[in-house]
């Protein structure tokens, strides 16, 4: 495509919604969270604000950089820097296919859940009657009926990968409806994308308000949020907690993905992306915090919940084995009774000792759960405990449809836009080929709602981007610097912005940013090592919760071909440019040959 004729955003503002609504997503939700749950709380802060000013913001800014000064998709922009690069743009493509594949699933279960929303139950608040009508499910009674309704009736799921049944039919239509409403958000490329962003990228934060409001007028909501602001300083020793802040800015920024080179291919060419691409990452990390704090207060009434109910059993127990009055005995004495039972008759109380619990607040709030269990199990049950609860279900599941339908926006773009660069693909209509795309990643995305589809997903999850991801943006910030040359970079920059970036930006593209990476990159391989066979969570019917269990053979081949067959595209690419060069240097050689043979 002609440069000239390239579209363009109405205003910066549209461009900044669009980095906003596809840099927030899902994994500020469900996984920083869990992050802080796991290292300490506040005191995960530290290390995480540290990296998004040692990687994110720098590597964020180089990608706005690369898009508004090439005015080109990935696979140009690497292609007009170096042609032997343009494998690098071509890996982005495909690890953005690999996770459109499956990301749209998670809207399709969000579209599952907000239509079963809509009754006077909530259907995962209790478990269903079995066939004879006689009790409770067994799988139900068993696990939990949030966890029933996710694992049987949402997902159907089978007992191992390697169990295969048909297409689940409510799941299926779920995901047609998701890849209908991103093919409308996308239909006119940046023209629709433009209008759609002003709702996605705001909207969220009106129901992230409205829950946190919510939220900690809830019952022990104080409880969580103290949780998550009490420092456990001991964790910044452990190097876990810095490789981990260090991944969750990589991913959450969106970086190595191509969205971002091509949504800032779109911009003016003097546009000022330096500012934009500090804001942008710090709404990102601001959300995070923000996420955090409703998730925690919920975290908090969950826990309170359970603990109560936890002694409310304990309660019943003592006053049923001691024939005690109803009311001599309340939730808030239980402790002081087991202590004065125990001492006055020690033998009858040995016989309740394998029948009481355990009851302990701080170990609730220590139950860390990321992803898809936080999203679709624990929210739920925290739900299902809320007044109106049918109103905070459905306003959940919007928020999270909000969310992922953003992301989807620039994970869709950072294939289209880069195609849609080649001169066969862009004499077809934006309609046409946006369309194809869709129809192309739902017919694919269809595998995901069989009922071993969940464990597919998994894996996609695990290892479809990460190890890509990391080596993309290594040999990005590698080029830029050592390649391109960071003194043609600046004077790019210089061209755009009309002053030259500050030594800050400089420290941090030629050194700082690809220590950090390599030490990610080398990390990732040595965990990958020494994790022997790779496993995932199969779903137990009999026990009623999951169970680790191996990857068989088949599925280990194909986790391989996952890291393989992104990466690989990079020296793919440049062995074919070279072969193909030195094709033409031969050709041209015999030519001249010729020549003076004639002359």
């Amino acid at each position: 495509m002609e440069k000239d004729a390239r579209p363009k955003w109405d205003s910066p503002v549209q461009f900044v919604l669009a980095c906003v609504s596809y840099a927030v997503g899902l994994g500020n939700v469900w996984r920083f969270p869990y992050l802080c749950q796991m290292h300490g709380g506040g005191g995960f802060l530290i290390p995480y604000l540290l990296m998004l000013f040692l990687e994110g913001v720098p590597l964020f800014y180089l990608e706005l950089a690369i898009g508004q000064k090439m005015r080109l998709g990935s696979i140009g922009a690497w292609t007009a820097i170096s042609p032997y690069l343009g494998g690098m743009g071509l890996a982005s493509v495909v690890t953005s296919l690999y996770l459109c594949l499956y990301y749209n699933i998670i809207n399709a279960w969000s579209f599952w859940y907000l239509f079963h929303s809509f009754q006077s139950v909530l259907p995962w608040a209790e478990c269903p009657i079995n066939a004879n009508r006689t009790g409770p499910i067994k799988e139900c009674e068993q696990a939990t009926p949030t966890q029933y309704f996710f694992y049987r009736e949402t997902l159907d799921i089978s007992s191992s990968i390697e169990e295969n049944g048909g297409i689940h039919t409510g799941q299926a239509l779920c995901l047609i409806l998701a890849w209908i409403i991103t093919y409308l958000f996308i239909v006119r490329g940046v023209k629709s994308t433009g209008k759609v962003v002003y709702f996605t990228a705001t909207f969220p934060y009106v129901v992230l308000f409205v829950y946190l409001i919510r939220g900690i007028t809830l019952h022990g909501a104080i409880n969580g949020v103290k949780y998550m602001f009490t420092p456990k300083m001991e964790q910044l020793a452990n190097p876990t907690t810095w490789i981990n802040a260090a991944t969750q800015i990589f991913f959450s920024l969106g970086l190595g993905f191509g969205s971002l080179i091509a949504f800032s291919s779109y911009n003016q060419y003097n546009n000022n992306f330096e500012r934009q691409a500090i804001v942008v990452s710090l709404i990102n990390s601001g959300t995070s915090i923000f996420a955090s704090i409703v998730t925690f207060a919920i975290y908090g009434f969950k826990a309170t919940v359970n603990y109560e109910n936890c002694l409310e059993r304990t309660r019943l127990l003592l006053l049923n084995a001691f024939n005690l009055a109803e009311d001599s005995i309340t939730v808030d004495t239980v402790y002081d009774w087991i202590e004065k039972l125990n001492a006055t008759y020690p033998e009858q109380f040995a016989e309740l000792n394998t029948r009481l619990e355990n009851c302990d607040l701080e170990s609730e709030l220590d139950t860390a759960v990321e992803g898809t269990g936080l999203a679709f199990i624990v929210y739920s049950e925290a739900i299902k405990n809320m007044p109106l609860s049918q109103l905070w279900s459905v306003l959940y599941f919007i928020m999270l449809l909000l969310l992922g339908m953003g992301s989807m926006l620039g994970n869709v773009t950072a294939i289209i836009t880069p195609l849609r660069d080649f001169k066969v693909i862009s004499r077809m209509s934006s309609e046409l080929f946006n369309g194809l795309v869709c129809l192309f990643c739902l017919l694919l995305g269809l595998g995901f709602t069989t009922t071993s589809g969940s464990y597919w997903f998994t894996m996609f999850n695990d290892y479809g981007a990460t190890f890509s991801l990391l080596f993309i943006v290594l040999i990005e910030v590698i080029t830029v610097s050592y390649i391109y040359g960071i003194k043609r970079f600046e004077k790019d920059i210089e061209d755009m912005l009309g002053h030259r970036p500050n030594w800050y930006w400089k420290i941090m593209w030629t050194f700082t940013s690809p220590l950090l990476l390599i030490a990610l990159f080398i990390f990732y391989i040595i965990n990958y090592i020494k994790g022997g066979t790779p496993t995932y969570q199969a779903w137990n019917k009999e026990l009623g919760k999951s169970v680790v269990t191996e990857y068989p053979v088949f599925g280990q081949v194909f986790i391989g071909l996952l890291l393989a067959s992104s990466v690989s595209c990079v020296p793919l690419t440049a062995l074919y440019v070279y072969c193909r060069k030195r094709k033409h240097g031969g050709h041209h050689k015999r030519q001249r040959t010729v020549s003076t043979i004639s002359a």
